[in-house]
C-alpha cells in the first residue's frame, strides 16, 4: 500500500513526538526530494521524500531496535514493501536492520541521514541559525573536526558517497544545497508543531 503525505506524517508523529525528531524527518524528507528531482527521478519524488520522512519512525520509542521494529510497524500497515526495504536499508552497519542499500534513492538516503544532522548542528552554531549563509568551506571543517557534532558518523557518511560512486566533497555541497532549498519550507512546518 502507498501512503499519502498525510497518512505518513501522522504515522511519524504517532510514534514522534520530540520536536528534534520531527524537524529531523521534515528535513531529510525535503532532502531526499530534492535529490529526487535533482538525480532525475522527479516522478518517483514522493516515494523518496516519504522514505526520507518515515526513516527513523522508531527511533524515538525503540531507539535499541532502531530499523528492525519499523519493518514490524511498516508491515502491519501493509507498507509498499519498496518503502519498508528503504527505511531499513539507511542504518546499514549501524544498527541490526539487515537490509543494504540498493537502488540509488537507498544509497542517498544512507549518505545524507547522518550528514544533515552534522548540516543542522553546524547552522546551530552560526549567528543565523541557518545554513543560507554557509560555505562549503565551513562545512568541510565542521565535518574534519571529530569533536564537533561527534554523534554524526563521518564514517557512514563518507561510505554513502562510496556508495554512491560520488566524491565526499559532492555530497556535501549537494546536501547543503538541498538544505538550502528546503530550509524556509521545514521552518515553516516546524513552527506549526
Amino acid at each position: 500500500m502507498a501512503f499519502t503525505r498525510e497518512q505518513a506524517w501522522d504515522l511519524l508523529r504517532e510514534f514522534n513526538q520530540e520536536p528534534f525528531h520531527l524537524r529531523h524527518a521534515l528535513t531529510v524528507e525535503s532532502v531526499m526530494g530534492w535529490f529526487a528531482q535533482k538525480l532525475g527521478y522527479g516522478a518517483q519524488a514522493e516515494f523518496w521524500s516519504q522514505a526520507g520522512l518515515l526513516h527513523d519512525l522508531d527511533f524515538e520509542r525503540w531507539p535499541d531496535e532502531h530499523c528492525v521494529k519499523v519493518r514490524q510497524l511498516l508491515e502491519e500497515r501493509q507498507a509498499d514493501p519498496a518503502l519498508i526495504h528503504a527505511v531499513v536499508s539507511h542504518g546499514w552497519g549501524m544498527t541490526a536492520g539487515d537490509a543494504q542499500p540498493e537502488h540509488e534513492m537507498e544509497k542517498v538516503l544512507f549518505a545524507c541521514d547522518e550528514l544533515t544532522g552534522l548540516i543542522g548542528a553546524a547552522a546551530l552554531m552560526r549567528p543565523s541559525k541557518s545554513v543560507q549563509d554557509m560555505e562549503l568551506s565551513s562545512l568541510r571543517k565542521k565535518y574534519k573536526d571529530k569533536k564537533f557534532a561527534a554523534g554524526c558518523s563521518r564514517e557512514t557518511i563518507a561510505k554513502g558517497a562510496e556508495l554512491l560512486g560520488w566524491e565526499l566533497n559532492d555530497l556535501l555541497e549537494q546536501t547543503l544545497q538541498a538544505m538550502k532549498a528546503g530550509e524556509a519550507e521545514i521552518e515553516a512546518r516546524c513552527a506549526a508543531l
